[in-house]
């Protein structure tokens, strides 16, 4: 690429960053009927190049799945924690452990999420947050 054709599309670049979404919209809009193409990813690549933080901020993950995938060496521990974080039975707590890896909880907030899953860390279980 030569310079003259850099600095263009950097202009092009710096100018499509100043657009709102709603303006961006219609740009790939645009684009593709003129083009007969489709743009679904680079249009989210677009979007966050554009620098919205708020947009950003909106998107960012709120509530998540706690999944167990393993409850390593001390099975009973993990199942009396198990069983005082979700309430289950002792016969459905252990049909859980017995089947992992499985979602134990869903749709949680952050905080909470990240509470079970230090409390079932701390007596050897392996989980994660979906």
């Amino acid at each position: 690429m030569t310079t003259k054709t850099k600095k263009g599309v950097d202009t092009l670049v710096e100018e499509i960053g100043k657009l709102s979404v709603i303006e961006l919209s219609e740009l790939v809009k645009a684009l593709q009927d003129k083009f007969g193409v489709s743009a679904a990813a680079p249009v989210q690549v677009a979007v966050q190049a554009g620098g919205d933080a708020a947009q950003a901020k909106a998107e960012e993950k709120s509530e998540f799945n706690v999944r167990m995938t393993s409850c390593g060496d001390k099975k009973i521990q993990v199942l009396k924690v198990l069983r005082e974080l979700t309430g289950l039975g002792l016969k459905e707590a252990k049909d859980m452990i017995d089947n992992l890896p499985k979602d134990i909880k869903e749709d949680m907030p952050k905080e909470e999420a990240q509470n079970m899953k230090g409390k079932l860390e701390e007596v050897g279980a392996t989980v994660e947050l979906t």
